[in-house]
């Protein structure tokens, strides 16, 4: 069951929880949440359930703490919430998170769990720099969720239009 979206499409794009730091030995891919970026997951997951945030299919990066980001949404929302893992997400480019989220698809809500800076810069282009600048001065902190919808199913090459509306943040009620 899929929530009703305003407008044609439905993006959302969350950060990956606080994760710590990478122990000896390990890479930045294999970084794990901390106990807090756990928590975070876990609330967040609750509040989208809580709000009716519903994705029709989460397109994870690869990398540890985004797999273990995205896991409580699955046992949250319903084991039936397709999640795929997307190596491009890890390190890719604006270009390559807009490839991945408006690719040619049924779906018409679509989650990604990416990494800073480019899911900053791509909220930022998605929603315009003067909405992106109110709703996160500070820039898009870990385990912060912008929904954005579309009037008109955008595409890899032409993703303007999107209006926010909702941005949620672990300091926002979590």
């Amino acid at each position: 069951m899929a929530t009703a979206t305003s407008g044609v499409f439905r993006l959302y794009l969350l950060r990956h929880a606080r994760a710590g730091w990478a122990e000896p030995g390990k890479s930045d891919f294999d970084r794990t949440l901390d106990d807090q970026g756990y928590a975070e997951a876990e609330i967040l997951a609750e509040e989208m359930a809580d709000q009716g945030y519903r994705p029709q299919v989460v397109i994870s990066s690869t990398a540890v703490r985004c797999r273990e980001t995205a896991e409580p949404l699955k046992r949250t929302l319903g084991e039936e919430l397709p999640i795929e893992y997307v190596d491009t997400l890890y390190g890719g480019s604006i270009n390559a998170y807009a490839e991945v989220a408006f690719a040619d698809r049924a779906e018409t809500s679509v989650m990604i769990v990416g990494h800073n800076p480019t899911i900053e810069e791509f909220f930022r282009r998605v929603v315009g720099l003067p909405v992106a600048d109110t709703a996160a001065p500070a820039g898009f902190p870990t385990a912060a969720l912008a929904t954005i919808d579309f009037d008109r199913r955008p595409t890899d090459r032409d993703f303007s239009g999107g209006r926010l509306s909702c941005f949620i943040t672990p300091h926002s009620g979590l």
